[in-house]
């Protein structure tokens, strides 16, 4: 269940990614690079920081080829709906919330050594964000992860997955914990941009 949650997460993001790159009207290139950087983006730098090899998009070379197959078709579409830039937060809050409950999930079960709830969502939390910063600077912009006037982001994943964290040990079982961590995730973030839910932030 873990890996197809990734693959969902891969599908995910790289759709954000096209949009992101369309976004900013980038040629084919342009557009498939920012899709790869999305998509693998999170995960590659958990599998570094785990030390775990081969690094999960080489290990599952279907993740690659599904996402050059998305980047290629969104780059070479005529044109888009306008009005794009409001239709980024929805793939963008699914791959976040698919990545961040699937990092959580590969790293409490690393078997090289013993990761600790906490360490864990850190690790969701980096997988589910880190992708779209690398988006983000990609295409010139400030990653949204850092402006003070960003509604939650960081927080939901960390949130969600400590919801699939401790939900996996009761009678639910991991399984079900998956999916109801990744839901809280993506609820949290809709609701954080409908309301514009932010951090306080430093006072001037």
């Amino acid at each position: 269940m873990l890996q197809f949650l990734e693959l969902m997460a891969v599908i995910a993001a790289a759709s954000f990614g096209v949009l992101l790159a369309r976004s900013k009207h980038l040629d084919p290139v342009g557009c498939i690079s920012v899709t790869f950087v999305v998509s693998f983006g999170g995960g590659t730098l958990r599998d570094v920081l785990l030390d775990r090899q081969p690094l999960f998009w080489i290990q599952h070379e279907h993740y690659a080829w599904i996402v050059f197959a998305i980047a290629v078709v969104g780059s070479l579409l005529p044109r888009l709906p306008s009005g794009l830039d409001r239709w980024l937060a929805v793939p963008d809050a699914i791959g976040m919330a698919l990545f961040s409950i699937a990092g959580a999930g590969v790293a409490v079960r690393t078997e090289a050594f013993v990761v600790s709830p906490f360490l864990a969502s850190l690790f969701g939390v980096m997988t589910g964000t880190f992708g779209g910063v690398l988006g983000d600077i990609a295409v010139n912009e400030v990653p949204r992860l850092f402006q003070p006037t960003t509604p939650l982001y960081a927080t939901c994943a960390f949130v969600g997955c400590w919801v699939y964290l401790l939900l996996r040990e009761t009678a639910l079982g991991a399984d079900a914990a998956l999916w109801i961590g990744a839901a809280a995730i993506v609820a949290l973030r809709l609701a954080a941009l409908r309301w514009n839910l932010r951090l306080p932030g430093p006072r001037r």
